[in-house]
């Protein structure tokens, strides 16, 4: 069988994307990066215009229904998408834009106090983790995205996320001008 038919048949029966490093190793001997580079564009080429796209997020490779065919094939599911409130959204857009930070940093910007549930259910998406701990006073959890959110939102980095100029007036202030846990006291 051929190494593109391979891939190709990889990339479709598995649920989690694939990591360059996997599909190299599908060829024996593994593939160099540039080879599997020149596969994957054929890949992408060959899937062009049709309900699944071939797609590289920070995960790795993986097929997902195109945009365009969302919709139609939604009846199949009967699961609905999670509406988020607007604390959960907010408390969201801070950890992205300014992490990592800390619960006592994201009330300082929102002005009010996050509540558990908020960072329990951004937790339970995959979307935010503990990635440390502050040099303060209490060692106060320090937040910040995951791949998951990444590979949910289709973002290879941190550096694809819209400009916040783009998002509208809101301007989050920048956290090393907050008040530490360590001044509080």
């Amino acid at each position: 069988m051929n190494i593109d038919s391979l891939i190709e048949a990889a990339l479709l029966t598995q649920a989690e994307p694939l990591t360059e490093l996997t599909l190299r190793r599908l060829a024996d001997p593994p593939l160099s990066e540039d080879e599997l580079a020149e596969f994957m564009t054929m890949l992408q080429t060959r899937w062009q215009n049709r309900a699944l796209q071939l797609i590289h997020t920070a995960q790795g490779w993986r097929f997902q229904i195109a945009p365009e065919a969302f919709e139609s094939l939604g009846i199949l599911h009967e699961q609905r998408t999670p509406r988020y409130s607007r604390a959960v959204m907010e408390t969201l857009a801070i950890i992205a834009y300014q992490q990592p930070v800390t619960r006592g940093d994201i009330e300082a910007i929102r002005g009010v106090t996050v509540s558990q549930t908020v960072i329990q259910t951004l937790q339970e998406r995959g979307w935010v983790e503990v990635i440390g701990h502050r040099d303060a006073v209490g060692k106060p959890a320090l937040w910040a995205t995951t791949d998951q959110f990444l590979a949910d939102l289709q973002l290879k980095s941190l550096a694809d996320l819209p400009p916040l100029t783009e998002l509208g007036e809101l301007v989050l202030p920048d956290i090393t001008d907050l008040p530490s846990e360590a001044d509080e006291s």
